[in-house]
């Protein structure tokens, strides 16, 4: 509990690289995420190219820090792979999440950054990826060594429970 409720968007990140092994062990997470009739539609990009991290910015308005992360995930979808009809961007969000919270566990900084469905953004990012068609851009991970402390939030809100109806 204390990892999820720890976990803050962090968006000003250090100088320090993350290891290799602190990436593989990012991905396995993403992973273990839940999936639709097990049919794990996602795939990763792992982005550390200075270039290409500062083109996103361009088109991406909310991806600004991404010029002092040291990495970048993107988790896209694999859309021909999907359970039932848009079931593949749960099984991604679900993905993005566990990097997020291993990323926080490790003593990493990240933020989510969303890519799909806003239809000015996907397909940008799938052109300067050169992803296939139906790779599917969901959501960006800004990722380094925090730069900044936030304290938890607490956004429990016994208002927005319901229980058997509305």
């Amino acid at each position: 509990m204390e990892n999820i409720l720890s976990r803050r968007s962090i968006r000003k990140f250090t100088k320090t690289d993350v290891s290799d092994d602190q990436i593989t062990s990012l991905l396995k997470a993403a992973m273990s995420a839940p999936s639709a009739g097990n049919k794990q539609p996602w795939e990763f990009i792992i982005i550390k190219n200075r270039e290409t991290m500062n083109k996103i910015p361009e088109f991406h308005k909310y991806s600004k820090m991404l010029s002092i992360a040291n990495l970048a995930i993107v988790v896209c979808g694999d859309s021909t792979k999907a359970f039932k009809r848009g079931f593949w961007v749960q099984d991604c969000a679900a993905a993005t999440q566990n990097i997020l919270l291993a990323a926080n566990s490790l003593g990493l900084g990240s933020v989510w950054c969303g890519l799909y469905p806003d239809e000015e953004i996907y397909p940008q990012m799938q052109e300067l990826l050169k992803l296939p068609k139906d790779i599917i851009p969901v959501s960006l991970i800004a990722l380094g060594y925090p730069d900044e402390e936030k304290p938890p939030s607490e956004r429990f809100d016994e208002n927005k429970i319901h229980y058997e109806k509305w």
